[in-house]
């Protein structure tokens, strides 16, 4: 699950998500939706945000194309 992985990067880097959403300008608690509902998927555009915070391709993040909406 995509939130997983964000969340094992972060904890890897001791950051929080609090910490990733705000310097990437995502309103808070945006990623942890991604990981308690089945229906919340991030746009591209905020996957983007998250993976260049990370210095990883989207790719990276994701394992199919059903994780981001348009």
């Amino acid at each position: 699950m995509l939130y997983n992985t964000i969340k094992r990067m972060a904890d890897e880097q001791n950051i929080s998500i609090y910490r990733i959403e705000k310097d990437s300008g995502m309103a808070n608690g945006t990623i942890g939706k991604w990981g308690r509902t089945a229906n919340q998927k991030p746009t591209a555009e905020n996957l983007k945000k998250v993976a260049d915070y990370f210095g990883v391709s989207m790719e990276e993040l994701i394992n199919t194309e059903e994780d981001i909406t348009n």
